[in-house]
């Protein structure tokens, strides 16, 4: 697949809530395997589809449409295959619709990739029930001033490397100042947006995980050094991790 789009939006099996999915234009759609029936119901034609299919409630793929058919029995989770679909398409940015919610495993899962894409300098926003899941390494979120409701709106930062160094949180309720965090600590958890006030979180050295408002905009990423490597090559293989 050669450079295709910059966006990429995955459609994933998971739980789906209020407010329709975006898929802004020019946008590299992919749907990972029971994502399908959503990209059906929603009426949108997916570049590529991935996955072994258990998941998938409707029929088949068509062949008017791309699609990669892995085994069940495979090293890698369906979404990540689709990440890597949407990587190899030259997609640095990433909006996962159906990747939390339902099993546990699977949002876990969905919150590791998000750290994978960030770790190789790349973003991924997973949409839940009115939150956003990201992650950042070494660099910085910026959150634009934004009206803030009385009731207030939560915004959450948690270290997935082992340490994050050089934490900062300038804007927010509880301004943490060149923190560490590990990632047994969850004193970035509940901290909030101030009304009207520009924000930001940062970490020097590490990865954190950064959940936030759906109603608030998307940050603006700024990373402090070049990031290289990739997420790998497409998984279609049976697992050679297998008891024979």
């Amino acid at each position: 697949m050669g450079i295709m789009a910059q966006v990429c939006v995955i459609f994933g099996a998971g739980e789906y809530y209020a407010g329709t999915p975006v898929v802004p234009a020019g946008a590299y759609v992919v749907a990972a395997d029971g994502g399908l029936d959503h990209t059906r119901e929603l009426g949108i034609v997916p570049d590529v589809v991935v996955g072994d299919f258990d998941s998938l409630e409707g029929r088949p793929p068509r062949t008017d449409v791309r699609t990669i058919a892995l085994p069940a029995l495979k090293d890698d989770p369906d979404m990540l295959s689709a990440l890597k679909v949407g990587w190899s398409a030259g997609c640095r940015e990433f909006h996962v619709y159906g990747g939390l919610g339902g099993r546990i495993d699977h949002t876990i899962s969905g919150i590791q990739l998000m750290a994978l894409l960030a770790r190789h300098g790349a973003s991924g926003y997973l949409y839940g029930d009115g939150l956003i899941v990201t992650a950042i390494t070494d660099g910085r979120l910026s959150f634009p001033a934004h009206p803030v409701p009385e009731d207030g709106r939560m915004v959450s930062a948690f270290s997935h490397s082992d340490v994050s160094l050089g934490v900062n949180e300038p804007g927010l309720k509880y301004e943490l100042k060149n923190g560490t965090l590990t990632n047994t600590v969850v004193q970035g958890v509940s901290n909030e947006f101030r009304d009207g006030v520009d924000a930001a979180i940062s970490v020097e050295h590490g990865t954190l995980i950064v959940t936030f408002p759906i109603e608030v905009a998307l940050p603006q990423v700024s990373r402090f050094h070049e990031f290289g490597g990739d997420i790998g090559e497409l998984d279609t293989a049976v697992s050679k991790l297998l008891v024979r």
